[in-house]
């Protein structure tokens, strides 16, 4: 009934665990995590009971919902990647002709995906389908997204406090005796992406890439160094220095939020 989760300083990006840790980024998962489930207990019950160490939580165990729900209020990293190769329906969802890389939409949209067992990777679904398939009730779904977009309404506004834009995100649920809860990490720069508040609108109308805090930068960088965790791509060697500024970045976050 009781889960203690030690979140370590490993990182991952397309699947694939990577070969070096980051230093104190476990920690600053942790806590931020803890502040925003915190921040949000009002708006939906969460399974955090207790914080007892920078990098342990212990709460309640659920049985989690096999999808997670994602919320996007920008076109931005995956969903920009699907629009620019011509998509204009993203998980069920459709997207307007003629947007640019980081517009935002004008509204949020919920583009969930599959929650893959370990080793495999997570794939985009629709609510239409979601519902076909029997992964999750027809009630329980309208309660996902009714949380999901208070969430992030909530997580908006206390970055935006911060001088920072809530990107997107995404929300992990379970159930214990009926009861849905939010479970695992909450805007976290794993979970989450920011962009700075300040200069945003400049870089947008300048066609240029936005400031943020997230682990983007870190899928970038195996981009650019070929490796996407397709089959037969090796991960390029973690510098010292690029491991170091990995860590600046999350700490950064942590500062600010």
């Amino acid at each position: 009934d009781i889960l203690v989760m030690l979140a370590s300083d490993r990182i991952s990006a397309f699947d694939v665990v990577l070969p070096k840790g980051i230093p104190y980024k476990g920690q600053v998962l942790n806590q931020i995590a803890s502040k925003f489930l915190d921040a949000t207990a009002d708006i939906v019950p969460n399974w955090k009971t207790a914080a007892p160490d920078p990098q342990v939580t212990i709460g309640v165990k659920c049985e989690p919902f096999p999808v997670e729900m994602i919320i996007r209020g920008y076109l931005t990293g995956s969903s920009w990647r699907t629009y620019k190769s011509g998509a204009r329906e993203i998980c069920g969802v459709p997207i307007p002709d003629g947007m640019k890389e980081h517009e935002r939409f004008p509204e949020p949209i919920i583009t969930p995906t599959t929650k893959a067992d370990q080793g495999f990777h997570d794939e985009d679904i629709s609510k239409e389908e979601i519902l076909k398939q029997g992964l999750v009730s027809e009630e329980d779904y309208a309660l996902l997204e009714k949380y999901t977009a208070e969430l992030f309404q909530r997580g908006s506004e206390i970055a935006d406090e911060k001088g920072l834009i809530l990107v997107d995100t995404k929300y992990e649920f379970g159930k214990k005796d009926g009861k849905i809860y939010l479970i695992d990490e909450i805007h976290t720069p794993d979970s989450s992406r920011y962009f700075y508040k300040e200069g945003y609108e400049e870089r947008f109308a300048k066609g240029e890439n936005q400031k943020q805090l997230s682990k983007e930068f870190v899928r970038e960088w195996l981009m650019e160094n070929g490796f996407q965790g397709k089959e037969g791509q090796e991960v390029p060697e973690m510098t010292d220095e690029f491991v170091q500024s990995v860590s600046d970045r999350y700490i950064e976050l942590y500062e600010r939020i």
